[in-house]
């Protein structure tokens, strides 16, 4: 998925961000705005990390990611 669909949509996949980076807190995920640097740096300094790995981190997560769409009505 194209990171700009995330970040436009961020408040969409910010719950999913959290479930994945369960050490960052719900202000640094919502601080976050969809901004890719940003989600980086935060992984980066609460996982102890270099930054390659956390930009490696990130690119698998937005990897998994699909657009969400709303559900059909049966």
């Amino acid at each position: 998925m194209d990171w700009s669909t995330i970040e436009a949509k961020w408040h969409e996949y910010r719950t999913r961000a959290k479930r994945q980076w369960d050490k960052l807190s719900e202000e640094q995920i919502r601080n976050t705005r969809g901004n890719r640097e940003y989600l980086v740096k935060r992984v980066q300094e609460s996982y102890g990390l270099s930054r390659a790995e956390a930009e490696s981190q990130v690119s698998d997560w937005q990897s998994q990611q699909v657009e969400m769409r709303p559900a059909a009505n049966s």
